[in-house]
């Protein structure tokens, strides 16, 4: 305890890196989801074959294997990032991944007369699908939604291995400094507590609060 208590302005720093990389990383999965989740649901069969290549070839690599990869291979290719971006990167590219999938789910708990209707009124499929289609599919996905930012939280503990310096890094400094593993990680897991409870209670009111009436 008394480790925690000394060094509370590190474990500070460590989870404001952390809830940086959650919420920028979280803001681009949505964005890729939404678009993946579109093309899974195109028409357009190539579109269909791309949505469903990224879907299964990310969602079947480890993220840490892919953070590995990103950062020793992309400097191979001229492309030297920072650790932070290619941390946000990774995360964005494999959490939109199951965001894809999730809202796909939405799409298809969505009535088919809701997209005939939207057809025969004259709007394009790419029409149909924002302004009918995937507002009633986000407010069903809401819960699931909460449980992938919970878990992109949680998968921000990875990036330490490339060096970002956030609450999980900061634990493994402090344990390696001080040899108190057990007070260092014990820091982190409340850490990390802080973080996610909040984050299951927000979800929770916001699902309450679009619900669908049926």
């Amino acid at each position: 305890m008394r480790l925690i208590v000394d060094n509370l302005d590190r474990f500070g720093e460590g989870m404001w890196v952390t809830i940086q990389l959650a919420l920028i990383s979280y803001a681009v999965a949505f964005a890729i989801g939404l678009l993946v989740a579109s093309f899974r649901v195109s028409p357009i069969p190539p579109l269909r074959a791309a949505g469903a290549t990224y879907v299964e070839s990310v969602r079947n690599t480890p993220l840490l294997v892919l953070l590995i990869l990103a950062f020793f291979g992309l400097p191979k290719l001229g492309l030297v990032w920072s650790p932070f971006a290619t941390a946000v990167v990774m995360l964005s590219l494999y959490t939109g991944a199951f965001m894809a999938e999730t809202m796909r789910a939405g799409i298809n708990t969505v009535a088919a007369g809701q997209a005939d209707a939207a057809r025969a009124i004259g709007l394009t499929f790419p029409q149909a699908l924002a302004l009918v289609v995937l507002p009633q599919a986000l407010r069903s996905v809401v819960p699931p939604l909460g449980n992938l930012f919970i878990a992109l939280t949680k998968n921000t503990s990875l990036a330490y291995v490339i060096s970002v310096v956030e609450l999980t890094g900061t634990a493994d400094r402090l344990s390696t400094e001080t040899a108190q593993a057990l007070a260092a990680f014990g820091g982190a897991f409340v850490g990390y507590l802080i973080l996610t409870l909040p984050s299951g209670l927000l979800f929770g009111a916001l699902e309450r609060r679009v619900a669908v009436k049926r």
